[in-house]
């Protein structure tokens, strides 16, 4: 059985009464949907409240959901809605850098090979990388950057952004191609490379 259908049959389970079930999913979503809301709220505090105030929006809203998405994407669009309504409500914007989770770091299975590269001069080429990646992202027009986001930090399937978008698979394809080249052309400069070259 895939991931899709075991939450799906958690869905029909919670949607049918069983707390327990809609439990199990916030469990398995918790920390997926905080990351996802980090790179929105810095926060950590806010974080936790927002992700718990989409849980709750998802969960009125179980009986609306039919399956046509994987729950993820559903509860993704519910979460990434919440934040830019908190942001909006804070008379806030999303911020131009993430923090990363120092444990998250440390778990990375390349983590020791990595510590040893770090010289002074590629922490600070990194640290750039970081700020200017952070900063191409947040100049995306919106439809961009969401693309992207879902492609690239939530792993989502082009067919499932484009149930998440509401859009064609084309208009998917497109979004993806032109955030990236966006985002590559004000790479180049710092990476040195030339226009032919992909990233």
């Amino acid at each position: 059985m895939s991931e899709r259908e075991i939450d799906q049959k958690l869905v029909e389970r919670a949607q049918a009464g069983d707390k327990h079930a809609f439990e199990m999913l916030v469990e398995k979503y918790q920390r997926k949907l905080g990351r996802l809301l980090s790179r929105f709220i810095r926060d950590q505090a806010e974080v936790e409240d927002v992700a718990q105030e989409a849980f709750i929006k998802a969960y009125r809203a179980l009986p609306l959901f039919r399956g046509d998405s994987a729950f993820y994407t559903w509860l993704y669009r519910i979460g990434v809605n919440t934040a830019k309504n908190y942001l909006v409500a804070q008379g806030r914007r999303a911020p131009t850098s993430t923090e990363f989770d120092a444990h998250e770091a440390e778990s990375f299975e390349e983590a020791g090979q990595l510590r040893d590269i770090n010289t002074p001069e590629s922490i600070l080429q990194s640290k750039q990388i970081g700020e200017t990646i952070n900063s191409a992202m947040l100049d995306l027009p919106e439809e961009l950057r969401s693309a992207i986001l879902l492609r690239e930090i939530e792993g989502l399937s082009y067919e499932e952004i484009a149930v998440a978008m509401s859009c064609p698979i084309g208009t998917v394809r497109s979004r993806i191609f032109r955030a990236r080249e966006a985002v590559a052309d004000r790479l180049r400069p710092l990476l040195d490379v030339t226009t032919d070259r992909r990233w």
